[in-house]
């Protein structure tokens, strides 16, 4: 497991993913009755935080050397949590050593070196898996049972809200690492949520044909973890538009500019000739057609209809386990017995495609039809998504730099 110091390596992958599955005595196989059990050792550069951690979780195995645990058959699955621009040099030692890989998205910094890292895994004949976490939501899994049922009818769109604040890191420290801010190291909300956002449309409603794109960098200027000012390089908000096959619409925002005004930090709203539903993080609520109120515009009087109030909230009807968990114990059947697995190297790579030709459309101004992807795809023509110009607007100018720099001063 490389880059568990992290946040996202260690509470989601470590913590609540692979040291829960040992504490339940493994992964149930197919059989139902056999398990196979697990054991991480820890990969990074600091032996001090890994030691420590180690320490804590009761963990035998750690190291800094990461070519020595490539090396070692004891490690049969090589784990990614490393930042982006790390990553594709690590997948390409453990892809050499032979190992089952597995990896947070986006896969690569381009969509070139995400579709290469595909089909050297593929011609190397090793399993691969990228973490597709947000279809393991509660929310959206009950979507996904609404929409197999027919719930919706013919769907006609899709609107998504995601976001929240996050401070400067002058007054009130980031809630975000500074790098997610430029885009010289890897940041960006395109490159983050994009790949998300691909992999939900195209499981949930079909595959994603055209993006049209704004991404803009609404704070010029931040604080690091040092207490030092830095522009912003990176963009911060992202408003897009994506046709999906069967004509379906998606509307998405993203932002990390934004107040919450929502039930929960990610929403999305269906819209299909035979009911509505609203799904956040873990909510599903719904509206058929024969229960949807008849609204009348009237800009002369207060409307007084209580809107909220003709949504009925959709039963669970089971529990929903930690979908990073259930993903990870997906993967190890996937390794283990060959069982199923459709989120693979060539799924992220699509991913980073989209935010590719995402921030493309955001330079150009112009709407980008988004090309069927397989392994024989010939290399695409868009920039890379992790170029220091990846935001649409050029950087912020200089003066404009020194003023945000001087009015975050002040307000320290």
């Amino acid at each position: 497991m490389n880059g568990v110091s992290g946040r996202m390596g260690y509470r989601q992958h470590l913590v609540r993913s692979i040291l829960a599955i040992r504490e339940q005595g493994g992964v149930l196989l197919a059989d139902g009755e056999t398990r196979v059990q697990v054991e991480p050792i820890l990969v990074g550069r600091s032996e001090k935080k890994l030691a420590d951690l180690a320490a804590k979780h009761g963990i035998e195995h750690y190291t800094t050397n990461l070519d020595e645990a490539l090396a070692d058959d004891r490690w049969q699955i090589y784990a990614d949590f490393l930042v982006t621009k790390a990553r594709a040099v690590a997948i390409r030692k453990a892809i050499a050593a032979g190992k089952a890989i597995y990896t947070e998205k986006p896969t690569a910094e381009s969509f070139e070196e995400a579709l290469d890292l595909a089909r050297l895994a593929d011609e190397a004949g090793i399993k691969n898996g990228v973490v597709h976490d947000k279809l393991y939501l509660p929310g959206l899994q009950k979507l996904k049972r609404l929409i197999d049922s027919g719930f919706f009818g013919r769907i006609l769109s899709v609107r998504g809200e995601f976001g929240y604040w996050v401070f400067e890191g002058d007054w009130q420290p980031a809630q975000r690492p500074s790098w997610n801010y430029r885009a010289e190291d890897g940041g960006g909300i395109i490159v983050d949520m994009f790949p998300h956002w691909n992999y939900v449309l195209e499981n949930l409603f079909g595959r994603v044909e055209s993006v049209y794109a704004k991404a803009v960098t609404e704070i010029p200027a931040r604080v690091d973890e040092h207490g030092e000012t830095y522009p912003a390089t990176a963009d911060d908000a992202a408003y897009a538009i994506f046709e999906l096959e069967g004509g379906v619409i998606a509307q998405l925002n993203s932002s990390w500019t934004t107040r919450v005004n929502r039930d929960e930090l990610v929403e999305f709203q269906v819209d299909g000739t035979h009911g509505s539903a609203v799904v956040g993080l873990f909510g599903c609520k719904i509206q058929p057609r024969n229960a949807t109120p008849k609204p009348v515009w009237n800009p002369d009087l207060a409307d007084a209809h209580d809107y909220a109030g003709d949504w009925i909230e959709s039963p669970g009807n089971r529990e929903f386990e930690n979908g990073f968990k259930t993903q990870w114990e997906e993967f190890i059947r996937h390794v283990v017995e060959d069982a199923p697995n459709e989120f693979d190297f060539l799924a992220g790579a699509r991913g980073v495609l989209l935010a590719e030709q995402g921030l493309a459309s955001s330079r150009e101004g112009r709407r980008i039809e988004i090309p069927f992807v397989t392994l024989e795809t010939g290399t695409a023509s868009a920039t890379s998504a992790g170029t220091a110009d990846a935001a649409a607007d050029a950087p912020a100018s200089d003066a404009a730099l020194h003023d945000a720099a001087s009015e975050l001063a002040a307000a320290r």
